[in-house]
């Protein structure tokens, strides 16, 4: 990967690191002392996202790790749209976790980061006992009803143009988010840069397609285990949502049911919502991590 250019290192000043996983290299942040923080983030973006949650939980008692999905951000690009499944995403997570002899971790998710993050913890043992939810499909669907989004994905041709050529969606980022102006500029840049070359396209079109959309999608078997493990955590849980999020906004009603006791933060913000309400993100991790 070469090395990044000015306006990003200006809003991303954290040290690059990474680690061999069974689906390739794997960069991510790892900053600070004292519980573990894991910030995981989804489709198209990469550990950048989460760089004012960062910011504000510096200085606590926490180590702040926060990984680049392989295929995004500054993780290995494999080419074929079928190397993308959510289990071999969840390994390579796992074997992260392991790697760095993460434990007593407080969990945060968003988009694929949830259902990655699920299955990744059905399999650690206990390793995770604190939880942050915002804006993802944490659960197994109760109907397939997949989005104008994601329907477009599984277009022949035209979806891998779109995706390909142009990039789909990074330009238009922001017309998900509360604030449109929240994803603009450099920002915008940054979201694009890892993705500058077409050939490192493959990953946000094979994680739209990962989207089940039936019964017999490959993903069900993965979302089920995940499923599980999120109805039987015992842990201290917050929710922090996004309301004007177009993708997942309406999925915050499945999660109030699954995590009933869990404190709910509903935001103007859209499906971004770390780039719109860091400080509520912030203090919800901080409260996670201060339950005991």
């Amino acid at each position: 990967m070469s090395e990044l250019p000015s306006f990003i290192t200006r809003l991303f000043p954290y040290r690059a690191r990474f680690a061999p996983t069974v689906f390739g290299r794997m960069h991510y942040v790892d900053e600070g002392e004292g519980r573990p923080v894991l910030l995981l983030h989804g489709n198209p973006t990469w550990s950048f996202l989460y760089r004012e949650v960062m910011a504000g939980l510096a200085g606590g008692p926490y180590r702040v790790v926060a990984p680049d999905l392989i295929g995004l951000g500054l993780s290995d690009k494999p080419r074929e749209l079928s190397a993308h499944t959510l289990r071999r995403h969840g390994e390579s997570l796992l074997e992260l976790v392991q790697g760095l002899e993460l434990k007593d971790v407080v969990l945060v998710v968003q988009d694929w980061g949830g259902p990655i993050g699920a299955w990744m913890a059905a399999r650690a043992a206990g390793r995770v006992t604190g939880l942050v939810v915002m804006n993802t499909a944490l659960l197994k669907p109760e109907r397939f009803r997949t989005t104008a989004f994601h329907r477009f994905s599984h277009m022949p041709v035209v979806s891998d143009v779109a995706f390909r050529l142009f990039n789909f969606p990074l330009p238009v980022l922001g017309r998900t988010q509360g604030d449109p102006s929240s994803i603009s500029g450099d920002v915008a840049r940054a979201y694009a840069w890892p993705l500058r070359k077409v050939v490192d396209r493959a990953a946000p079109l094979a994680l739209a397609r990962m989207v089940p959309n039936g019964p017999e999608h490959p993903t069900v078997a993965e979302l089920t285990e995940g499923d599980a493990w999120a109805r039987s955590f015992q842990g201290p849980v917050e929710l922090v949502w996004g309301v004007k999020d177009p993708i997942l906004g309406r999925a915050l009603r499945r999660h109030r049911e699954v995590f009933p006791r869990a404190r709910v933060t509903e935001t103007p913000a859209g499906h971004f919502l770390q780039e719109e309400v860091p400080e509520e993100i912030v203090a919800a991790i901080r409260r996670v991590a201060d339950a005991r």
